[in-house]
């Protein structure tokens, strides 16, 4: 052991004893700043001298801004000192030399005397700075002597490798030579400062350089430990909710509501799961082990939504999740949640410190359900193992992400980075509330289903001239021009409300409102069951609401947007990862529903919206509810994607050549097309001579086509009655695709472009996509046109194809 090493830190170190009571008092300067300016005034400091505390140095300390930068330099300097003497004294083969110079550090901290305090304070910065550069040298000097020596003595075993298989293997060393103290996680690991211990960590913990020949290798590394697969077991439905229940937890008003939610619908989801079981036959589905962390809950991320969940405050994502947890635990699937980071740290084996280590051994994990929080806390938490885990991830997204966005180095380069996205996911990893991106996963929510004879008496008890205004916050009856239109309502139909407030009525709602206040939720289902209209102002956007009311009978007025609202032209949408542009506050309303069910007017047209409004009052209609939105369709979209959604598995690429054709004809083998004219349609599809590759959705379901010039895949599969389907880019993504589409290509690139492949009929030029992380549905250029891979789908279920389930 080092005695001036030993020295100059209790020097320093007393210090922290000695104040440590009184640290709050001295945060302006800085703790380290105060101490090391008490030791230079050569005075014995002890707790029990009150008279000498921080009370009375603060006063004068502090008389200026210069004094107070030049002290909280000298404190980071301290703290810097101190972590080189903690390196200094785990070395045993310092020279006498260098423990001398240990020495007089240690003398020339006692030697500080004041002149006078401000007038020293540049001198004792400056003394510090010399002193951290001498330390510097002595550490440098010791830790190149003690590089080739291993723990027992032996040298040369610790040399760093040259070995092209781990070419970043000597920058690595080179980076925790000078950084492995930035970081706990590198002593829990056994790193001590050493050559060795550095060689050990990059080679048994990280993957950066090779297996030492002289270490035991029982032990695989822990990044590629593999993970002893347990046999599997079959996933059985589950009716009691006991359980899940007691897994949410309690102490916030989001849990509580979300346990509201469980137990209300526990019937509806168990007599769901009783005729899925029966739609499946008894097939056998593997039980995942699931981790579900709700990061935007947690205290870390601020939880904005907990305190206003009985203020009228946002529901939708609380909905959301609340049937994201009982669908997974009707499925069958093995449930862990987590609503705080300490649980996730504790789940996922996080090691302790800052996040800069992998986790200590495998993920115990088939599937990861979080959101953009909870996505983020576990980057900092993870370390380099998120990106070995993070195909596991699916992120419950609302709005959706395309993937010019998610791609991190496309979006840097292409102006499409934003506070979110650029994850570099698999698109179809995000999830989202309504059908509306299909690059990327639907998860949805569900409504109440109502029986037959709820129906008949609502249709019976209905008033045909009950109007109720969707919007609990004051702050959306703020809208400009509203008085215009309320007033055209206000003559046809009595107009409800259901507006927080504390003590006196929100002055933004017209007096001629009847205004019920915020209403638990059974007592606003039987509002909505007594309205005949439902009505938007234009915000929130994609909420639960209007679906709910059209569960109960209401038809859903909504105002159209001129021109839609994006990104591009709208702060709401300004930072989210998607371009996508939304024509009414309720896009999936008016295209997935629609008339009569739905209207979508232009409010600022008075005859137009007047005209709707007596259509409404003559139009009866009966409650209405789209099959992916009930307690079966959403088990039966989720079972889907956890049987055959994959994205850890190696995707091969396709190559038509390869691929078995059937036919012959006199005993030579025939060029069969991969694709093939479909009956009655414009499309091609996936010809039957030729063996489709083994992939979900089926190639049985794929519909080729070409979109319009400034026309997305989106939108041209749409118009041909399809859903486009990113996983089969990769299928069309070839000359062959081009030549049965009869396209005439003078050149055939291959780039990296999230408009790809496409082609432009005036050039005759063509492009195929290079980075299948940027196939994009969703992308559209006015110069190309681009080749869609569609799918059919089933009545009632966007998210999946005919031949899915």
């Amino acid at each position: 052991m080092i005695a001036g090493s030993i020295d100059a830190k209790i020097m320093v170190r007393r210090c922290l004893v000695t104040f440590k009571p009184f640290r709050i008092f001295v945060v302006g300067i800085g703790f380290f700043s105060l101490c090391f300016l008490m030791t230079s005034l050569g005075g014995e400091f002890s707790a029990k001298r009150l008279g000498d505390s921080p009370f009375t140095i603060r006063t004068e300390v502090l008389g200026g801004v210069e004094s107070r930068s030049v002290l909280r330099k000298i404190s980071d300097t301290l703290e810097v000192i101190l972590k080189k003497m903690d390196s200094l004294s785990k070395l045993d083969n310092t020279s006498t030399t260098d423990a001398r110079r240990l020495d007089e550090l240690s003398s020339a901290i006692n030697r500080f005397q004041p002149a006078g305090l401000v007038e020293r304070i540049q001198a004792i910065a400056q003394n510090v700075s010399n002193m951290a550069i001498r330390v510097e040298q002595i550490l440098q000097n010791s830790m190149v002597q003690g590089r080739a020596v291993s723990r027992d003595g032996t040298s040369s075993q610790c040399e760093v490798p040259r070995d092209p298989r781990f070419p970043d293997c000597p920058g690595k060393v080179d980076w925790m030579r000078a950084r492995w103290t930035s970081d706990p996680c590198y002593a829990f690991y056994g790193v001590d400062g050493s050559d060795c211990s550095f060689l050990i960590y990059l080679s048994e913990v990280e993957w950066f350089c090779p297996p030492l020949v002289w270490r035991n290798h029982s032990s695989p590394p822990t990044q590629h430990t593999q993970q002893t697969k347990a046999p599997k077991r079959q996933a059985a439905f589950r009716t009691d909710l006991s359980v899940l229940l007691d897994q949410v937890g309690t102490g916030k008003e989001s849990l509580s509501f979300m346990k509201r939610r469980i137990r209300r619908l526990a019937q509806q989801w168990t007599t769901a799961a009783n005729r899925l079981d029966a739609k499946l036959e008894q097939r056998w589905r593997d039980q995942k082990k699931i981790l579900i962390h709700v990061g935007f809950l947690t205290e870390e991320s601020g939880d904005v939504f907990s305190p206003k969940v009985l203020k009228g405050g946002p529901l939708g994502e609380m909905v959301q999740w609340a049937d994201i947890l009982t669908a997974l635990h009707v499925l069958g699937h093995n449930l862990k949640i987590s609503m705080s980071v300490k649980e996730l740290q504790g789940f996922l084996g996080v090691p302790p410190g800052r996040g800069s280590c992998p986790l200590t051994g495998p993920l115990h994990f088939d599937l990861i359900y979080t959101d953009y929080h909870g996505l983020q806390q576990m980057k900092q938490h993870m370390g380099l193992s998120l990106k070995k885990h993070k195909c596991h991830i699916r992120v419950i997204d609302t709005f959706g992400t395309e993937p010019a966005y998610n791609h991190e180095e496309y979006a840097t380069l292409h102006g499409y980075r934003t506070n979110w996205g650029y994850w570099n996911l698999n698109a179809k990893q995000y999830m989202t509330m309504f059908p509306h991106t299909p690059d990327n996963s639907f998860m949805g929510f569900v409504s109440e289903e109502l029986n037959e004879t709820e129906k008949r008496s609502i249709q019976q008890n209905k008033v045909n001239n009950m109007a109720v205004v969707y919007g609990k916050e004051a702050s959306m009856w703020k809208l400009q021009g509203k008085e215009g239109f309320l007033q055209i309502l206000h003559r046809y139909m009595e107009v409800h409300g259901t507006v927080y407030y504390e003590t006196q009525r929100p002055p933004e709602v017209p007096a001629f409102v009847k205004n019920h206040g915020l209403l638990p939720q059974h007592e606003l289902q039987q509002l909505l069951r007594k309205a005949k209209l439902f009505i938007g102002f234009g915000f929130p956007y994609e909420g639960p609401a209007p679906l709910e009311a059209i569960a109960n009978g209401c038809i859903f007025l909504q105002p159209k947007f001129h021109p839609p609202h994006s990104s591009l032209n709208h702060e709401f949408f300004r930072g989210k990862p998607t371009s996508r542009e939304v024509s009414s506050q309720h896009p999936y309303a008016e295209q997935y529903i629609g008339k009569p069910h739905v209207m979508t007017v232009d409010y600022n047209n008075s005859l137009e919206f007047d005209s709707a409004i007596r259509e409404i009052m003559r139009t009866k209609v009966e409650p209405y509810l789209p099959y992916e939105y009930t307690c079966e369709g959403m088990l039966e979209r989720v079972h889907a994607y956890i049987q055959h959604q994959d994205f850890c598995a190696p995707e091969p690429p396709f190559v038509p050549a390869n691929l078995t054709r059937h036919g012959s004809a006199g005993g030579n083998r025939i060029t069969a097309p991969l694709f093939v004219p479909l009956p009655n349609s414009t499309a091609l599809g996936w010809s039957s001579s030729v063996t489709a590759p083994a992939v979900w959705p089926p190639l049985s379901s794929l519909r080729l086509l070409v979109s319009q010039e400034g026309q997305s895949c989106v939108e041209a599969c749409q118009s041909a009655g399809f859903i486009c389907e990113p996983s089969h880019f990769r299928f069309i993504n070839n000359k062959e695709a081009l030549r049965r589409l009869e396209v005439q290509c003078d050149v055939i690139d291959s780039e990296i472009n999230h408009i790809l492949p496409a082609f432009s009929v005036v050039r005759q030029e063509c492009g195929l996509q290079q980075d299948p992380l940027l196939f994009s549905c969703a992308g559209h250029s006015p110069k190309y046109r681009r080749l869609c891979p569609c799918r059919d789908f089933r009545h009632g279920q966007v998210a999946l194809c005919r031949n899915c389930l």
